[in-house]
């Protein structure tokens, strides 16, 4: 398989963009989410915490297939008028999909190969969704900024956000916002060494 060159003055950012219990879980062991979608229904109609803000600054997002299938269960596709990639070792279709936009495509590129083959397609930024994904990114160096949205909710086990990294990656705290509501989010930016 042809490896893109890697080029760091071209590859995209890449950024995690995520909510998460206040003990550090993204989905419970199973991967259901309904403590998020119970906080959702609480939070004021019209306030979206900053995501319509985020999503118009990324062309693509690239999710595990965990993600991807429960994307799936919302019964719309949210992310309309981005690229979207799929990270899994098996092969995929999407035609069953009528909801899936036509050039969502599959990958198992390494995280390093992936973000240079967008940055050679003039991708300038990626939303890195799911936790799998995001921690292989994060390990990668490949993950430039985090906003994390801390939920009121203790859950007691889940699927962390963070998993095993082989050395510390240090953050730049760029801000840090209380809502009304509950939610603290809190956007870093990854210092590269």
């Amino acid at each position: 398989m042809f490896a893109p060159k890697l080029n760091k003055d071209t590859r995209p950012l890449g950024s995690i963009y995520v909510g998460m219990s206040l003990d550090g879980y993204i989905a419970r062991k199973d991967g259901g989410i309904d403590f998020l979608d119970k906080f959702t229904q609480k939070t004021p109609k019209g306030e979206d915490c900053g995501y319509a803000a985020f999503s118009a600054t990324y062309d693509v997002i690239v999710m595990g297939r965990n993600a991807f299938e429960k994307v799936l269960s919302f019964g719309f596709w949210p992310y309309d008028g981005k690229k979207c990639i799929v990270l899994s070792r098996n092969p995929m279709t999407f035609t069953q999909h009528p909801q899936v936009p036509a050039d969502t495509e599959h990958s198992s590129e390494e995280p390093e190969v992936l973000m240079a083959r967008l940055g050679n397609h003039g991708y300038k930024r990626v939303y890195i969704d799911g936790g799998v994904t995001a921690q292989r990114f994060l390990r990668a160096g490949q993950v430039d900024d985090l906003c994390v949205s801390t939920l009121p909710v203790i859950i007691g086990e889940g699927l962390p956000l963070f998993g095993f990294v082989p050395k510390n990656v240090w953050l730049e705290l760029r801000s840090s916002t209380c809502y009304p509501h509950g939610l603290v989010q809190t956007t870093y930016k990854v210092i590269k060494e």
